[in-house]
């Protein structure tokens, strides 16, 4: 009896899925189960509570403008050089937690922003803060 070499042309190839399927499921059931027990990250903190009324106390900035043109303006007010300890006195009257913000023009002169600067340091301000103010 001899045995055949080849396979009969009826027989077909056949591949078993079952062992694929199985993989799949572990895997399946491997990443539900880790993906559950991750805990999502962050920071965590706490926001203490203020002892203070909100309304006590002002603390708005006060606002200098220089031009160019050498016109010194304390919020929308033109005020003369002179005047400007008097003004930001009378605004600390209100506001004694305000800081002063010196906001010159590109073009101003340097010697009367720190003229200004020096006012603002008489009217006994500890804050002050100088930026420049670009025209466009």
């Amino acid at each position: 009896m001899a045995r055949k070499k080849y396979a009969s042309e009826t027989e077909e190839a056949k591949v078993d899925m079952t062992p694929l399927l199985d993989i799949v499921f572990i895997m399946l059931i491997f990443f539900i189960v880790t993906t559950s027990f991750v805990k999502p990250m962050g920071v965590e903190y706490s926001v203490p509570e203020s002892n203070t009324p909100n309304n006590s106390q002002k603390s708005d900035n006060i606002l200098i403008s220089i031009e160019k043109s050498g016109l010194i303006k304390i919020g929308d007010r033109l005020v003369d050089i002179e005047r400007v300890t008097a003004n930001i006195q009378q605004i600390r009257a209100e506001a004694p937690e305000a800081s002063v913000l010196i906001l010159a023009e590109t073009e101003a002169r340097h010697g009367l922003v720190v003229k200004v600067m020096d006012y603002v340091k008489i009217a006994g301000v500890q804050k002050v803060s100088v930026a420049e103010k670009k025209k466009g």
